[in-house]
């Protein structure tokens, strides 16, 4: 019987030791799990963080972009307003009464002539230009109006076209017709 009782007093300290190992493999995956559980909790909180971050970026892109074609829009039918009225202007010149015409020109000839030798017109204003200059009238050009003078040699020429001047007013006044039409 002795041997028994050994072979019982084995197996009770067998079974204690693998009680003991059991209950550390708990405690130690019990551990384990907590980490685990952890770190998903922090890296779900920095994942929802980043989307949050980078959502809010997205929609700042968006409305940023948004703006900047609400901006182009707005300039392009500025532009297109603005070169409506330019326009507009160029017909209402073209068809002014011919007395007009006649008085404008008159009042540049009379001014400019002394600066040229010889003068161009529009095909349209070569008769008044003849009547009303003294210099030689050197020929026709594509203009709405006006007259461009030049000196004996060709070296120098004045533009007293509508067009440039229309041109030139159009240009130092860009700003302030912007201004006026859209505050």
């Amino acid at each position: 019987m002795g041997l028994d009782i050994v072979v019982k007093d084995i197996q009770e300290g067998a079974r204690a030791e693998v009680s003991r190992i059991k209950a550390e493999g708990d405690a130690k995956a019990s551990e384990i799990i907590n980490e685990a559980k952890e770190i998903q909790k922090k890296t779900l909180g920095d994942s929802l963080a980043k989307a949050e971050e980078d959502l809010q970026n997205l929609h700042q892109q968006v409305i940023s972009s948004a703006n900047l074609e609400v901006k182009r829009i707005t300039l392009n039918k500025r532009k297109e307003l603005l070169d409506k009225v330019y326009d507009q202007t160029i017909e209402t010149i073209k068809s002014m009464p011919a007395a007009k015409k006649e008085e404008l020109l008159k009042h540049i000839i009379n001014k400019y002539e002394a600066s040229g030798a010889r003068i161009y017109s529009s095909k349209a204003s070569e008769e008044a230009v003849k009547k009303l200059s003294s210099l030689t009238y050197a020929g026709s050009i594509d203009c709405i109006g006006g007259v461009v003078l030049e000196n004996e040699d060709g070296t120098v020429r004045f533009d007293f076209t509508y067009d440039s001047i229309l041109k030139n007013v159009y240009e130092r006044s860009l700003k302030q017709i912007s201004d006026i039409l859209y505050g």
